[in-house]
């Protein structure tokens, strides 16, 4: 009789478990014949709308969107807010500019609505890093709704990780380390370090004067390329285009270029035509820039040549590997990384070089190259993240910075400038595939590790994303 409550409890723990393999047998086999995984039924709603936590789930989205998050991490963040603080048939919509929250009382009640703009953006993955510890902390139920606002109030209010010298100093380190990674020596790595730090305070100048941001990297590409035009006019032709290589990277928008192509997959597509519209405009200024100090160049004969551009490298030298780590460090630092991602940042950078060389030297092309050193990269960055249980987009766009196309925009230009137009355009188009193969292969990487967890960041489940579900195009 003694042994009885233990049988008891042995069967029911059997009993549960049973029912537990029969309800995935049953998703499985739904799946396997393309069908929906079936809907969770539908909480009966309350009455009571707290309207701390709406102002809590809208500043959480406010924060995280302003800090270089994802659209779909957003929506996946603010709905387990909601649910943890038992808002009751809370609905949310995020966009690029705007985030809004309406909770459904029911019985006959009005709903509560709430909305904010994003006006400005500015990267720091140090508070995206915080924000997704707080989510995951309340959706637990470890966080009581006034703490959660205490905390919010002090990341809003918390300094980051490096100094502000630093962060406008590591854009002028991010041109350096290109420009050796391109073949540069110390003189053309100063160089490109004094003209990218110049070009970045005169866009900071402009930015105090209300000049919109297109001019702003209008300026900055066109400082760039014309501390390459003067070196070739002092008779050193072949520094020029590491120098305006390593400019022209530290100008490149690889962050939203990432988070467009993510949202785009992820079905979040009003956001990423948004995101690949501010993409595409960042690309059309540095080109312009680019293209009218070249233009003015060549018409005051300043012997400008194609046949001095560097070309990629096919094999690994320490050095090259050494300028690679030092390119994603230099990016981390300027997006305000937190500092325990700055090792992980150069062993990216270092690993996606290293493999696009070798792929390179098996005559593999420069976009597929791209494309399967990214993946490579996206796997290992993305099961880093979610170990730590940290957001991803830190330990992803450092890591791709060795190979944004900066030297196939500055050889498109040249060419459309010295009488070769139809190959300049292709140098043009092939930069682009290079940088859309990069953003592509990162988010391929984080699907493959996504197939193989079982919650995201909220503990939703792989079935509650709406990208998954299939519509065939309908």
């Amino acid at each position: 009789m003694g042994s009885l409550p233990w049988k008891i409890g042995f069967t029911a723990e059997g009993h549960l478990r049973g029912m537990g393999a029969a309800e995935r047998l049953r998703r499985t086999w739904h799946v396997l014949w393309d069908g929906s995984p079936p809907e969770p039924p539908e909480d009966e709603p309350s009455e009571v709308v707290d309207p701390r936590a709406v102002d809590l789930v809208l500043r959480v989205g406010e924060l995280l969107l302003a800090s270089g998050e994802t659209t779909e991490r957003v929506n996946e963040a603010m709905l387990g807010l909601a649910i943890a603080y038992e808002l009751p048939r809370c609905e949310v919509q995020v966009t690029l500019t705007s985030i809004l929250v309406s909770a459904h009382p029911g019985k006959g009640a009005p709903p509560v609505t709430g909305s904010r703009a994003i006006r400005r953006r500015t990267p720091a993955y140090w508070r995206l890093t915080k924000l997704h510890a707080l989510v995951q902390e309340a959706s637990i139920g470890m966080l009581e709704l006034d703490e959660a606002h205490k905390q919010l109030a002090e990341m809003k209010r918390g300094r980051g990780p490096y100094p502000p010298w630093l962060i406008v100093a590591s854009l002028g380190l991010i041109a350096a380390s290109a420009s050796v990674l391109s073949g540069g020596g110390p003189l053309v790595a100063g160089t490109a370090f004094v003209a990218t730090l110049l070009g970045d305070r005169t866009a900071a100048a402009l930015a105090r004067r209300g000049i919109a941001e297109f001019f702003q990297l209008t300026v900055a590409a066109a400082i760039g390329a014309a501390a390459a035009a003067i070196v070739v006019a002092a008779g050193n032709p072949q520094h020029a285009s590491t120098i305006v290589t390593g400019a022209i990277l530290a100008l490149l928008p690889g962050r939203p270029l990432v988070a467009s192509i993510q949202d785009g997959i992820t079905g979040d597509l009003v956001s990423a035509a948004a995101r690949g519209l501010e993409v595409f405009f960042m690309i059309a200024a540095i080109v312009a820039g680019l293209g009218a100090v070249v233009y003015i160049a060549v018409n005051v004969n300043v012997p400008i040549d194609v046949s001095h551009l560097p070309t990629a490298p096919v094999t690994l030298k320490p050095v090259q590997l050494m300028a690679a780590a030092a390119v994603s460090v230099t990016f981390a630092v300027s997006l305000a990384a937190p500092r325990d991602v700055l090792l992980a940042s150069a062993l990216g950078g270092a690993l996606i070089w290293t493999i696009y060389v070798l792929l390179r030297g098996w005559n593999v092309p420069p976009v597929l190259g791209s494309a399967m050193a990214a993946i490579v990269v996206g796997v290992l960055a993305n099961w880093l993240a979610r170990r730590h249980g940290a957001p991803v987009m830190p330990y992803v766009v450092p890591a791709i910075g060795p190979l944004l196309p900066g030297t196939a925009l500055y050889r498109g230009m040249v060419e459309l400038n010295t009488g070769s137009p139809q190959s300049g355009v292709l140098s043009l188009i092939g930069a682009l595939s290079v940088a859309l193969a990069l953003g592509a292969g990162v988010n391929l990487g984080g699907e493959l590790v996504r197939a193989f967890q079982r919650v995201g960041l909220t503990a939703g489940g792989r079935w509650a994303r709406p990208a998954a579900r299939r519509t065939r195009g309908f």
